[in-house]
């Protein structure tokens, strides 16, 4: 117990000096210090399971687990994970990249533990962000109702304003915490409970008296009354950087059946002056200068994010109608600049993706244009709110996918690589992906606009290209195509990011005597079926590239089209990315990788174009 401070501050200025060199989360798992070593020490792991929800808090446990050496390999090509991966270490019991899954995953395993008549401990330990979302609550309604023994911590760091967990942190508040989770208070009840009970009539009274006054305090003097309500015993809340108090804590409840939950107030940046003067701003960091907290300035283009977010605030000046949605995710979609120019036409929901969507669907029937904006991968988490309150009631939605293809360094809980195949079967649904900037500011104008139902738009994370944009918007006529390059051997049906890489594919294919016709499809859905057509009249060898899984996506479209127009006796190369989860990795080593670079690209054409040339 002595070395525990000792073990926190070293712990905090390796993360420190580590993150500053490599990038990658900061001021959560600066905030979780206390918290990571507390309970390393407190409970037997990883016998006793630790499931951390959004392994962003989680770099003190990946520092304490044996992987200190390694951190600086952290969201690096063939490194550790910025998240939790259960085949990096027994210690990361469930992966997650995504939020709200810890009290889920962590009933689950205390299930399994009571089959097999074990005894370890299952804690969750879940961030206050990850309370907005509903299946937390799902998870607590059925923990309440199973009774298994299951402690969750509540990481508490302020980032979200919850009223009805929101303490008035004072000291008689946290002495009666700390006494109720006390050994000596729970032998005193146990044996006021055994008394009672030869005490027949009267003493099932005096038992039903003791409960009742013991429930009104714990509403009265405890902030827990939510808590208490699901089924769980509250204890708190407690200073969750007071190490020592955390683990005198920790060994008290862990002797309590039930479940219980541990409300700990932390600060996001702890102990890291700049982190904790701008939580946000050093939430995710690249590298950077680790006297100031600051990233080196460069000359580089804007953000898609952040040429998506002024496109939309011009869009609602122009049309009262419009309004944005998010989920907890304003600076990462953009739409932060919408909050700070127009603050009344900006909504951000929480990590609730499933309630975003049906919000929206209700804004939609009274005529406002929602226009939702979620990354790749947590749109994921409202799909079944897409199909069944926004597109089979043809509400229009339009729904901008950021993130969306390889991420890069976040890996594969983040990439956006299934969005065309798992929108483009829903009925109704229209999907379009820009080439450069210009067209995400016309793509987002044009789904406004429509009125037909459901619309989609994805664009990558990074930065454009630096064009100089028009003013104002140009409608597209939905469905259309565009022929960037003409050719006569190969052609090379592109959409969204990939038309850069195919019209520098097919400067490489030039330099080996191929020419190569790159079409910009702009929709994978609806197909342009007419340049699908004109494109097998003209050419024995098609190739599709798209950023996007090949299974079901961009390139299926293309073949069910042939398929309909009975011109399949082509050569037909579908590439895109594999059936498979893509590891983490600069995007330039992932393209490469996946052979969605130019090179790939220009190889796979000239093998097609071989084969072809054979027949």
């Amino acid at each position: 117990m002595q070395d525990l401070r000792a073990v926190c501050a070293e712990v905090r200025e390796f993360l420190v000096d580590s993150v500053s060199k490599t990038g990658g989360h900061l001021g959560a798992g600066l905030g979780a210090v206390e918290l990571s070593v507390a309970l390393h020490y407190a409970f037997n792991t990883p016998d006793d399971k630790l499931v951390w929800d959004t392994g962003h808090q989680a770099y003190p446990h990946k520092i304490l687990t044996g992987r200190k050496d390694r951190m600086d390999t952290i969201r690096q090509l063939h490194g550790i994970s910025g998240f939790l991966k259960r085949d990096e270490s027994i210690y990361d019991t469930f992966g997650a990249g995504h939020a709200n899954t810890a009290i889920s995953a962590a009933l689950g395993m205390a299930a399994a533990r009571d089959f097999d008549h074990r005894k370890n401990k299952v804690v969750a330990i879940v961030g206050d962000g990850s309370m907005t979302g509903g299946m937390a609550f799902e998870a607590m309604t059925n923990a309440g109702v199973l009774k298994k023994n299951i402690i969750v911590v509540l990481n508490d760091n302020n980032m979200v304003s919850l009223s009805s967990i929101k303490p008035d942190i004072s000291s008689f508040r946290n002495y009666f915490s700390e006494a109720l989770t006390h050994p000596s208070y729970k032998k005193l009840k146990d044996d006021v409970w055994e008394l009672t009970g030869k005490l027949d009539s009267f003493g099932d009274r005096l038992r039903i008296a003791a409960h009742k006054l013991e429930k009104g305090l714990r509403v009265v003097i405890t902030p827990g009354m939510l808590f208490e309500a699901f089924g769980f015993r509250y204890y708190g809340p407690f200073n969750g950087h007071n190490v020592k108090k955390l683990v005198e804590i920790f060994n008290h409840v862990k002797e309590i059946n039930g479940p219980i939950l541990i409300h700990v107030i932390t600060e996001k940046g702890k102990g890291y002056a700049p982190a904790e003067q701008d939580a946000a701003k050093l939430h995710g960091v690249t590298p950077f200068d680790r006297e100031t907290g600051k990233s080196p300035k460069g000359n580089a283009p804007p953000s898609y994010t952040k040429i998506f977010g002024q496109a939309l605030v011009e869009i609602c000046r122009e049309n009262p109608k419009v309004v944005g949605i998010t989920a907890a995710m304003p600076d990462g979609t953009g739409l932060d600049i919408l909050q700070k120019e127009m603050p009344d036409r900006f909504f951000d929901v929480g990590i609730a993706e499933q309630h975003a969507v049906t919000f929206a669907a209700g804004m939609a029937t009274e005529q406002y244009i929602p226009v939702v904006a979620i990354y790749s991968t947590f749109l994921q988490r409202g799909y079944d709110q897409i199909i069944h309150d926004i597109a089979l009631q043809g509400l229009h939605a339009v729904f901008v996918m950021d993130r969306a293809g390889l991420v890069g360094a976040d890996g594969p809980t983040h990439h956006g690589m299934i969005d065309f195949s798992f929108l483009r079967c829903i009925p109704g649904m229209v999907i379009m992906a820009p080439k450069d900037e210009q067209e995400l500011r016309d793509m987002l104008y044009t789904a406004v606009e429509y009125r037909g139902g459901p619309i989609a738009l994805r664009y990558p994370r990074g930065n454009s290209f630096g064009l100089t944009l028009r003013t104002g918007f140009t409608p597209m006529e939905i469905g259309k195509s565009e022929v960037v390059r003409e050719g006569s051997d190969v052609a090379i049906l592109a959409i969204g990011t990939m038309v850069h890489h195919s019209l520098d594919a097919a400067a490489l294919l030039k330099e080996q005597g191929i020419h190569a016709e790159v079409v910009n499809m702009r929709f994978a859905k609806p197909i342009d079926a007419a340049r699908v057509k004109d494109i097998a009249g003209r050419f024995s060898a098609i190739v599709t590239v798209e950023e996007n899984s090949v299974v079901g996506g961009f390139g299926s479209a293309v073949v069910e089209e042939l398929l309909r127009l009975g011109m399949m006796n082509k050569h037909v190369k579908v590439i895109g990315l594999p059936d498979g989860f893509v590891e983490q990795g600069s995007p330039s080593e992932l393209y490469q990788l996946t052979h969605l670079d130019a090179p790939g690209i220009a190889m796979e054409a000239a093998c097609l174009f071989t084969q072809s040339s054979r027949r």
